[in-house]
C-alpha cells in the first residue's frame, strides 16, 4: 500500500471525522452531565483538519492563558490527544464539580487540577471510546498531564509530539451546557498508519 498522509484526505474522509466528532462530544456530553448532576444539551461540533503549527491562534490568542490535557494513545492505533478548556469554562466546570459557587474565579489548587485531570481523562475516554466502537480497535489512553499557561506554551510541547505523527490534526470543537455554555477542543494526533488503519477499519479503501 502506498505512503498515506493526511494531506490526502478527501470529503468522504471528512465525512467519517465529522461522524467520529458527533459520537465523540455526544458521549462527553453525557459523561459530564453525569459528574455535575446537569441537564446539559450539545451544539453541532465543527470538525477540521489543521497543521498542528497553526493549532494555537486556531482556538484563542496565544497569550491567552488556557487549561490543557494531555495523552498518549496506544494499543492498536498510537498518538497523541489533547482537551482544552478556555479558563471560564474551566472554573465553571470545577466550580460545579466541587459543589462551588459556578462564577468563582479562584487560582486553581491542588484539588481543583486533579478534578480537572479527571474530567479531563473523562472526556478523552468518550471520544476514544466513540471511535474504538466504530472500528472495533482497542484504544487505550495514558495517563493525563495537566498544564493551566499561555496557549503558545501549552501546545508548543505536543506540537513537537504531533511533529512525530504527521503535519496535521484533527481538532474537534465542542459547545455544551445548559444556562452557560461551555467550550472545549478536542485535538487527536494519530500516526499516519493509524489513521489509515482507522479508516480501513471503517471500510474506507485507500
Amino acid at each position: 500500500m502506498e505512503s498515506f498522509t493526511l494531506d490526502h484526505v478527501n470529503e468522504m474522509y471528512m465525512d467519517v471525522l465529522r461522524e467520529l466528532g458527533n459520537i465523540g462530544a455526544g458521549n462527553a456530553t453525557t459523561s459530564l452531565a453525569n459528574m455535575i448532576n446537569e441537564q446539559i444539551n450539545m451544539n453541532v461540533p465543527k470538525v477540521e483538519l489543521i497543521e498542528a503549527s497553526k493549532l494555537g491562534s486556531a482556538i484563542c490568542p496565544e497569550d491567552e492563558i488556557i487549561v490543557g490535557i494531555f495523552l498518549e494513545v496506544t494499543r492498536d492505533i498510537k498518538g497523541s490527544m489533547m482537551f482544552l478548556m478556555r479558563m471560564e469554562s474551566a472554573h465553571y466546570l470545577v466550580n460545579r464539580l466541587m459543589g462551588r459557587d459556578p462564577k468563582n474565579m479562584d487560582p486553581f489548587d491542588e484539588m481543583d487540577l486533579s478534578a480537572m485531570k479527571e474530567i479531563g481523562n473523562i472526556i478523552a475516554g468518550a471520544y476514544l471510546s466513540a471511535l474504538s466502537g466504530m472500528t472495533n480497535l482497542t484504544i487505550a489512553p495514558s495517563v493525563p498531564y495537566i498544564a493551566v499557561d499561555m496557549a503558545a506554551a501549552i501546545l508548543s510541547v505536543p506540537a513537537i509530539q504531533f511533529g512525530q505523527y504527521g503535519n496535521n490534526a484533527l481538532l474537534i470543537e465542542t459547545e455544551f451546557g445548559s444556562d452557560y455554555m461551555i467550550g472545549g477542543y478536542f485535538i487527536l494526533m494519530p500516526e499516519e498508519d493509524s489513521y489509515a488503519k482507522i479508516l480501513e477499519s471503517l471500510g474506507i479503501q485507500l
